[in-house]
């Protein structure tokens, strides 16, 4: 377990009396150059005088020079000098968080620790149905038992939103003996919970909240954006400091306060999945980023805001889109609040699928969206866009409206009712996932167990489960979405020709 944070940690802000121009991952790093340490150790390549010159010609020596071992290279082989727990104390402080953890394995393995910590094999928890396939993982690993609260469903839109807090506390109230919630805000459309309400609910039964907050790592630096986790109560917050901060691929941290979880229970958890050879290019990352946030946080999200409402403005003005603000998004039934960094269009009037759009604007202005589905394409912006990525971008978009009649028609895809979408659990995640299978085709699934999940990549949201029903509707969504373009990773048959379903012999009753 990383030793004690050597200060407390403010929930007013950044403490002044603490040195947040430190930055001991790095400056370990550095005085590993410095003093000319020779390694008998790995990574075999040793600081690249091993690699393939073909391969650092793309990667860069630097690259190579900076992968050392944490232990027994960043420190020595007793982690005397504390520098992880040391920067994991300055990111604690930085966002108002009493422990932080650094991760280098993703938010996908951060959720899964966090669940571990609140439940364990065969005890229930509470979570939005809009969860991450990484939760579904995690129950399938953890055999804890989820209770699916139902998210705000915009009919209109053909959009999921979080759950809100009379959803928890119905299913509290059915559910008295639930170890706790999780909650996913914001969603990859940026669409957030309300957090606050949601954590009293939890909190008034002496429960703790966890919230997958994957997509909010830049929340605590500006009051301009939606309230983060720690500051609205919750009890564990996980976020990928790769997806909005400026964390390298796979950066994740999770944050506690509060005394529901015991930090060395989470600790212990997380032990359970992850590597034993982190990352020291991933640490050092995610500890200059704090420091980044922390000197320059509110000043780079000044920028950002300004950039992101102009960009808005622009291409509202563009005929055929529309952008899906707060104004769409935001309001009784169905999101509490909008991140205004992630940029949703509606390109539902040029009668082109967004998945082919955003396949035409990769091969023809070499631009990639963060997000396509049926109807809609999303641009995500960050600190690090500016007045020419921006310009590329709407440039981009002014010319697919003026391509989109080549394009049409869009595909329909069978999108169901709500009441359709929401499939019944009649196995736990874990017994269907483990249970003996067989592969169907897809106009025999209908009425059978699911032993596989069924996800639309992204943004990640499995639409089928192990152990639910599946029926016909979804079936037929999922199969006209895929004839669309949509992309369903986790399918044994990508195509959905076919689709994994528990044995007959195997079902329940």
């Amino acid at each position: 377990m990383p030793a004690a944070p050597r200060f407390p940690p403010s929930r007013q802000g950044i403490r002044t009396d603490v040195d947040h121009s430190r930055a001991p991952v790095l400056d370990a790093l550095d005085a590993y150059h410095r003093t000319g340490q020779t390694p008998f150790t790995p990574p075999g390549h040793k600081q690249g005088r091993g690699a393939d010159p073909r391969v650092a010609a793309v990667l860069g020596t630097d690259v190579f020079r900076s992968d050392v071992l944490a232990t027994a290279g960043l420190d020595d082989r007793r982690s005397s000098q504390g520098v992880l727990a040391e920067a994991e104390a300055l990111m604690a402080d930085a966002v108002r968080a009493d422990r932080t953890f650094f991760s280098t394995c993703g938010s996908s393995l951060s959720v899964k620790a966090a669940i571990l910590a609140v439940a364990g094999p065969g005890e229930t928890l509470l979570i939005g149905r809009d969860a991450h396939k990484a939760v579904v993982s995690g129950l399938v690993l953890s055999g804890v038992r989820p209770v699916w609260v139902d998210p705000h469903w915009d009919a209109e839109r053909h959009l999921a939103h979080p759950p809100g807090p009379e959803e928890y506390a119905a299913a509290f109230d059915e559910h008295p003996y639930a170890s706790g919630a999780l909650v996913t805000s914001p969603t990859p459309y940026g669409t957030c919970a309300d957090l606050a309400a949601i954590a009293e609910v939890c909190h008034e039964r002496g429960r703790p909240l966890v919230v997958d907050e994957a997509w909010g790592a830049h929340l605590p630096f500006h009051p301009g954006l939606p309230r983060w986790a720690m500051d609205a109560g919750a009890d564990v917050c996980v976020t990928s400091v790769h997806k909005m901060g400026s964390g390298l691929e796979q950066g994740s941290v999770y944050h506690l306060r509060g005394e529901l979880i015991d930090p060395r229970v989470l600790s212990a958890r997380a032990d359970l999945l992850d590597t034993t050879s982190p990352s020291v290019l991933v640490y050092a990352a995610l500890d200059g980023w704090r420091r980044q946030m922390a000197e320059h946080g509110r000043v780079l999200y000044d920028r950002a805001l300004a950039l992101a409402g102009e960009l808005r403005d622009k291409i509202g003005a563009v005929e055929g889109l529309r952008v899906n603000g707060p104004d769409a998004f935001c309001g009784p039934g169905l999101a509490y609040d909008q991140d205004p960094l992630q940029i949703v269009i509606d390109v539902s009037a040029l009668g082109v699928s967004g998945y082919r759009l955003a396949d035409w604007l990769r091969a023809e202005h070499q631009i990639n969206l963060h997000l396509a589905d049926h109807r809609r394409i999303s641009a995500q912006l960050s600190h690090a866009d500016d007045e020419h990525t921006a310009g590329r971008l709407l440039e981009g978009l002014r010319d697919l409206v003026a391509h989109a009649p080549k394009l049409r028609p869009a595909p329909v895809v069978a999108v169901p009712d709500p009441a359709d979408l929401r499939l019944e659990q009649v196995m736990s995640p874990r017994d269907a996932f483990f249970a003996a299978v067989e592969q169907v085709p897809l106009d025999k699934a209908a009425g059978r167990v699911a032993a596989e999940m069924l996800t639309p990549y992204p943004p990640g949201v499995p639409a089928v489960l192990p152990g639910e029903r599946l029926h016909a509707g979804v079936l037929r969504y999922l199969r006209s979405g895929v004839e669309a373009g949509m992309v369903v990773p986790d399918a044994a048959d990508p195509e959905l020709g076919s689709v994994r379903v528990v044995a007959a012999e195997a079902e329940p009753g």
